[in-house]
């Protein structure tokens, strides 16, 4: 087996479980390091993540690390936590031998693959890459509403004013769109959730659609123009008038799981709507009658 690692070099504790992994795997796969981390083996070759070939990638770090790294690889991710919330993570280094086990798992073949909708997007027909969670388009001007045209399909349904608008997949649904009032979606669906931020006048502030069809976007106001982040990482500007084209991608996200769910995931995070069970109520005791 080949396994490629990689890690976030600006958090020491990242560096440190890459560290780890690679002494564990020892002589029992071999083992590439990106060049992002060389620190983490000086004395090693090094291959950027975009040439890195291998049957499985294992990155430590947080969300943003493994976003960095799904838009440069589509090599099978174990995404394990060495941040602070780490949603799509597989693994939290929390408990010590928490990193053993995966490894391990990994080695003898004992996980199966999740692939996850990308987005794809387009600024005047130039492809400007993948993203895994979601495009925002936004006013170039801080502090200052943008008003942007949307079509569907390539028939415009209307504009909107606001401070910008993002375009998530499903496993995005629980990042920047969470955070301006989007919906939650199961990242085993398809679909682009359409979320406005801080919009003028507007009631419903979010839209689920479909994802074979491309929305388009256009800032309309002349003199401001906008900009389109992918990931929360890479910034392109837009010219006033200038179209936005986002669809779903041809390429997937791939992760290594497993077994662990959605919901068990996203335990403990404070993201979900309700109210989750103590610790006591997850083992199954009594609880006491409702008045």
């Amino acid at each position: 087996m080949k396994v490629g690692l990689t890690a976030n070099p600006r958090k020491p504790a990242a560096v440190d479980l890459a560290r780890r992994a690679l002494e564990q795997i020892g002589d029992r796969a071999e083992v590439l390091v990106s060049s992002e981390v060389r620190e983490v083996a000086p004395d090693r070759p090094h291959v950027p993540l975009e040439e890195l070939r291998a049957d499985a990638l294992v990155a430590f770090g947080g969300d943003g690390t493994f976003l960095y790294t799904l838009r440069r690889s589509e090599l099978p991710l174990l995404p394990i936590n060495a941040g602070t919330v780490g949603v799509l993570a597989e693994v939290s280094v929390r408990q010590p031998e928490a990193l053993e086990r995966a490894l391990d798992r990994l080695l003898d073949g004992h996980y199966f693959l999740e692939e996850r909708m990308k987005l794809a997007a387009e600024v005047d027909g130039t492809p400007i890459g993948d993203a895994t969670n979601e495009f925002l388009i936004h006013s170039a001007e801080v502090g200052k509403m943008g008003l942007f045209e949307l079509a569907f399909d390539h028939h415009v349904v209307g504009s909107l004013r606001a401070d910008g608008l993002i375009l998530a997949t499903p496993t995005g649904s629980t990042a920047y769109s969470l955070s301006s009032l989007g919906p939650i979606v199961d990242p085993s669906l398809e679909a682009i959730v359409l979320t406005a931020i801080a919009p003028f006048r507007v009631q419903a502030r979010a839209v689920v659609v479909e994802p074979l069809h491309p929305v388009r976007l256009r800032a309309l106001e002349v003199g401001r123009g906008a900009v389109v982040i992918a990931d929360g990482q890479e910034e392109y500007p837009i010219a006033t008038g200038a179209a936005v084209s986002v669809y779903r991608s041809p390429r997937r996200a791939t992760l290594v799981r497993f077994g662990s769910r959605l919901f068990e995931r996203l335990r403990g995070k404070g993201i979900l709507p309700w109210a989750e069970p103590s610790e006591t109520e997850a083992a199954g005791a009594d609880l006491p009658p409702r008045a």
